[in-house]
């Protein structure tokens, strides 16, 4: 340690005598540790760098993604389904609810169209037409029909809808008025609690009226007893014409003989 406190003897000054003038002395000489520890702390090239996977690689990483299997049960259906808080309704609200369930109780025809846009002046004319055959025009409230017993119409509101109610099987009147407002389309119907297509609707508008219905079954079974009874009554009638035919066959052979005709049948038992 002493020969390193002083100056080092590989400096340029003490080497020769015609090396030239010696340098002064800064300080100590390092050793070589620190100088090899300075050497590493310096700056290192970067040789990696970020580069994009290659294509075919990522075609066989999706490939071979590992997919969990699907549960046989979906979810959906083994989470219990939350109950829904009901809302207060507004005034408004339950006054429409009262008028559709009253509607609904009251009439016999439930029609329901869907309603495109239409001026107010063709609107109230269809009114007009459908009001002359005691038809009404009405507005549905969804919920209302969700709770009802009409709730197997619900497949039929899918858009903007409105329904023609009638205490009256009116379906000929109705299809009547609807053929001259193309904005206003028959979806279904629910005529005496029976649901029916469009197709069923115009089919039953094809039926006669519930009177002569009525009147055609009145009269064939009127009809039945009165064939029974002339069938009754054949044979007897058949029988009072054969002798008839007979009396007069007789009549006409004594009047040919002169001979009385009381007699006659008296003589030819009397020969047999």
């Amino acid at each position: 340690m002493a020969a390193l406190s002083g100056p080092a003897p590989w400096r340029r000054g003490e080497c020769g005598a015609g090396a030239g003038p010696a340098l002064p002395s800064v300080g100590p000489a390092p050793s070589l540790p620190l100088l090899s520890a300075l050497v590493r702390r310096g700056s290192k090239a970067v040789t990696r760098h970020w580069k994009a996977m290659h294509f075919q690689r990522q075609k066989l990483m999706a490939v071979t993604e590992y997919i969990a299997p699907r549960p046989a049960v979906p979810e959906r259906c083994l989470a219990p389904r939350r109950k829904v808080e009901e809302e207060e309704e507004y005034g408004y609200a339950r006054l429409l609810r009262q008028q559709v369930e009253e509607a609904f109780r009251n009439n016999r025809m439930i029609a329901v169209c869907q309603y495109n846009s239409m001026s107010g002046e063709d609107m109230m004319l269809m009114r007009h037409y459908l009001r002359k055959h005691n038809i009404e025009v009405k507005f549905i409230v969804r919920p209302v029909l969700s709770q009802s017993r009409y709730k197997n119409l619900l497949p039929l509101f899918v858009s903007r809808n409105i329904l023609l109610v009638s205490p009256e099987t009116k379906a000929k009147e109705m299809l009547r008025v609807l053929k001259g407002v193309p904005q206003v389309n028959l979806l279904g119907a629910c005529i005496d609690d029976t649901i029916l297509s469009r197709q069923g609707v115009e089919n039953f508008a094809k039926l006669p009226s519930l009177e002569s219905s009525q009147g055609q079954t009145l009269g064939t079974l009127a009809l039945l007893p009165s064939q029974t009874c002339s069938m009754l009554q054949h044979g007897a009638a058949h029988l009072a014409a054969l002798l008839d035919g007979h009396i007069q066959q007789l009549q006409a052979g004594a009047g040919e003989t002169g001979s009385p005709a009381g007699t006659e049948p008296a003589q030819s038992s009397g020969t047999q």
